[in-house]
């Protein structure tokens, strides 16, 4: 019956941003939204955020059937953000634990929430605390004999108390009925004129309540988010993370500091990945396929063996096995191309298929066409597939050849083996094994003088 409330209410005057702190992005995703995923690897029986400033934006933007929403105003401080929640837990009066997160904490990992919540088990309380070297502006936690006996802020401690190097993240559990007793108790005789829930320590310590610690794997990992510098800190640390666990698939990076992984990228056994690419979306790739620099793929599958050259746009597309695509290739949503197809330099594909060992290498567009096997597209052709109304489709069967400046004006079929002639428009179906050609009989014209500037 585990509870979790997740504080979001922040206004974040730091981020100079109109935008609600916690839906800032980290890794193309708002931060809460890394914190909700988190919360529900923990199988939580109830999901509460407490939200405040921008609040309907954030629930607007993030809103789901297992989240419950406490909507905290005024602001009062972290031991009021929890109170709204209450009445929303599941169990609030058992001793199952509550767990406290944050909406600008966005790296916390399950595994350290799963040890912090096995600490707190029935009747203990949990506190996340980290030793850092540098302790400048955490609360302290205040040991007596080695147990905790309460937590003072910063600007509330004295100097003996500052000097400590152990922290509070500000994350714990409790039991939910113990929460519900001791928050309607707090005061806020403090620096801050507000209600901490870290006075919740020295409560349970008076009632003789055991307080127990646990701690993160790394220091990132409970690092918060109050401005765009710590923003961008904490997206390189994560992006970094993804690198690691990448190579440790199996994927070469050419420099892991320079990949972007904005939703969840699948690789296969020896993957190269260039500097600067931009993985969004889910995008697979294939064993031995190769992503050069630059490149940004979304939602799309990167087949086997397949080399994707320089500066390439793939957005929900699938690019076969052996295929070769770029540089400066656009695949647009619908974009199917079999074994071995090769679409090169500023080719755009939309909505077509092109079947195995067909070439498209330079300067054309395919739009809503079904291309055949073994099929050359030339250099500028085009598939006119729209009237200014609607879209219509073209057919090109297989082993065509298509010269160069050829417009093929949709709905129309090339029949197998046909070839169309250099500067082509064709406007009906060419019919198989001939050759077809539409273009003004060329003409010389005997004497004919080009205009010369008269002098001034």
């Amino acid at each position: 019956m585990l509870n979790v409330v997740i504080l979001a209410a922040g206004q974040g005057k730091r981020m100079r941003s109109d935008l609600p702190k916690v839906l800032h992005p980290i890794a193309g995703k708002p931060m809460l939204s890394h914190v909700l995923d988190t919360a529900r690897q923990l199988g939580a029986a109830k999901i509460c955020v407490v939200y405040g400033h921008g609040g309907e934006r954030v629930r607007d933007a993030l809103d789901a059937p297992d989240l419950a929403w406490a909507l905290q105003e005024p602001q009062l401080g972290t031991g009021h953000a929890v109170l709204q929640a209450l009445p929303l837990l599941a169990a609030a009066v058992s001793p199952a634990p509550t767990l406290i997160l944050y909406g600008d904490v966005p790296l916390i990992r399950a595994a350290t929430l799963r040890r912090l919540i096995e600490a707190a088990g029935d009747d203990c309380l949990a506190l996340l605390t980290a030793h850092l070297p540098n302790p400048h502006g955490y609360g302290r936690i205040v040991r007596v004999d080695g147990k905790v006996t309460r937590i003072v802020e910063e600007k509330d401690a004295d100097d003996a108390e500052r000097a400590i190097r152990e922290i509070n993240t500000g994350i714990l559990a409790a039991p939910a009925g113990r929460l519900a007793r001791w928050l309607p108790q707090l005061g806020k005789a403090n620096a801050q004129g507000e209600y901490y829930l870290t006075d919740i320590v020295a409560l349970a310590v008076a009632e003789g309540m055991e307080v127990v610690t646990a701690h993160p794997d790394a220091s990132w990992e409970t690092d918060g988010i109050n401005s765009k510098a710590q923003l961008a800190t904490l997206e390189r640390i994560h992006q970094r993370n993804i690198a690691e666990s990448l190579m440790e698939q199996g994927v070469t990076l050419a420099d892991p500091s320079r990949i972007d992984v904005r939703g969840v990228l699948t690789c296969e056994r020896d993957v190269f990945i260039d500097v600067g690419c931009v993985f969004e979306g889910a995008v697979k790739v294939g064993a031995g396929a190769t992503v050069s620099a630059h490149c940004v793929l979304k939602d799309c599958t990167i087949g086997a063996g397949a080399r994707i050259h320089p500066f390439c746009h793939i957005e929900g597309a699938t690019v076969g096995p052996q295929s070769l695509v770029g540089p400066y290739a656009r695949l647009r949503p619908g974009a199917l191309l079999s074994e071995d197809v090769h679409v090169g330099n500023f080719v755009e594909v939309k909505n077509s298929t092109i079947a195995a060992h067909s070439k498209a290498n330079h300067l054309a567009y395919i739009g809503d066409a079904t291309i055949g096997s073994r099929v050359n597209v030339g250099a500028g052709t085009i598939t006119c597939n729209y009237d200014g109304a609607n879209k219509h489709r073209t057919v090109i069967e297989d082993d065509v050849f298509i010269g160069s400046d050829t417009q093929l004006v949709a709905p129309v079929t090339v029949g197998r083996g046909a070839t169309l002639g250099a500067g082509t428009t064709l406007t009906r179906d060419a019919p198989p094994d001939q050759l077809t050609v539409s273009r003004a009989r060329q003409t010389s014209i005997p004497g004919w003088k080009r205009p010369t500037k008269k002098p001034k």
